[in-house]
């Protein structure tokens, strides 16, 4: 077994407390947040209960009697909590996963996050006392209706401020979260200037002496702008509008360096449909044409890949260019970008999102270089929007 990163953990508990099905770190590693949640609650109810309740009718009056009872709050707190978590997880899948929670209006999700655990409460109190096997105890206490009143208001309570708690670190992490990808996305968005102004001046050059290869270069990039305009406007997507994307480059790319650059894309359908946040890909291929084809006097080809493999979806982009060996190019002109600061921007990205369960790795090809990138299956039940 991996050993886990505290980068790990603390994106695993994170995802925890936001209950948007965004899963990081081993599945088992929920369940180990879920038991120390149970752990802390069973505490507060037994110590709560020595308020509530007759010490003397309890047991509560000696550390046996507290043991007893914590061991009797725990089985009932597992319960429910465990209960909770596997219906977040079978109803929000049921519902859309991941992708189509983070589309639902507010109101939606309140409805959603809110019902939830009082569905878990109302089906596992219940089961976890007759797991216990307290219920011959607890229900004729429950009978003195001041013991009922107070338990029921307990109960109620002690709901409220979960659900307000849990609310209120779910929209602080999701802000944290959308701030750090707005931040990324300004990175990458640095890069762009020097690639429009190189293409406009292609354009303009071409205009007296080949107006017909001007037409098809402008047409190319107008492709391009309306797919990259279409993928900064959403904060995730399938990956066909990804590839679309780098499809678009490409071949403007090779309308400006005409049969010095071939590209093909392969991906299956479940790779198409899976979703990821944008602009993942595209420094990938970029780095690829700029890096790797662009500087070589024959060019080259570049190939993208994508498939679903173990529940991760995998994504390649090859060129059999001038290789990792190199020598880095110079920037270009404002706003431009090395190959290191695009790839350490698609780290961070990765890293910000799922902790150690994606990656971004680099492999010699000889010849050229492929880049490919790792990251946990994420599909949205609607499949691609138009």
């Amino acid at each position: 077994m991996s050993t886990l990163s505290s980068e790990t953990l603390r994106l695993s508990m994170r995802s925890w407390i936001s209950s948007d099905l965004t899963r990081v770190g081993p599945y088992w590693l929920l369940f180990v947040w879920t038991g120390l949640f149970s752990v802390v609650l069973a505490a507060v109810f037994t110590l709560l209960g020595f308020f509530v309740f007759n010490p003397g009718k309890t047991g509560l009056g000696t550390p046996a009697g507290w043991l007893y009872w914590f061991g009797k709050n725990l089985v009932i707190s597992a319960t429910v909590s465990v209960l909770i978590q596997l219906l977040f997880d079978g109803v929000g899948w049921l519902l859309g996963g991941p992708a189509a929670i983070r589309r639902w209006s507010d109101v939606q999700r309140s409805l959603f996050f809110a019902g939830i655990p009082i569905l878990g409460v109302l089906i596992g109190w219940p089961l976890g006392i007759a797991l216990s096997g307290s219920g011959d105890i607890v229900f004729p206490v429950l009978k003195d209706p001041r013991s009922l009143l107070a338990t029921v208001t307990l109960g109620l309570g002690i709901s409220v401020v979960l659900h307000f708690y849990f609310a209120a670190k779910g929209k602080q992490i999701a802000a944290e979260a959308r701030a750090t990808e707005a931040q990324l996305r300004l990175l990458q968005g640095q890069i762009e200037p020097h690639f429009l102004f190189n293409t406009m001046a292609g354009v303009i050059s071409l205009i007296d002496h080949d107006s017909q290869r001007a037409k098809h270069l402008l047409q190319a990039f107008t492709e391009y702008l309306r797919s990259s305009l279409t993928t900064l406007r959403r904060d995730e997507g399938p990956l066909s509008q990804e590839l679309e994307l780098a499809q678009n480059y490409l071949l403007l790319m090779q309308a400006r360096m005409e049969d010095r650059l071939r590209f093909r894309i392969e991906a299956d359908d479940a790779a198409r449909r899976a979703t990821l946040p944008p602009l993942l890909l595209q420094p990938l291929v970029e780095n690829a044409v700029a890096h790797g084809l662009e500087p070589s006097v024959d060019g080259g080809e570049v190939v993208i890949r994508a498939h679903v493999q173990g529940g991760q979806l995998v994504l390649e982009v090859c060129d059999n260019g001038l290789g990792l060996d190199a020598p880095p190019r110079r920037a270009r002109g404002p706003g431009s970008a090395s190959n290191g600061v695009a790839l350490d921007n698609v780290r961070s990205r990765l890293r910000s999102r799922w902790g150690d369960a994606a990656r971004l790795e680099l492999h010699a090809a000889q010849p050229g270089t492929r880049a490919v990138i790792t990251l946990p299956l994420e599909v949205t039940a609607a499949g691609p929007r138009p």
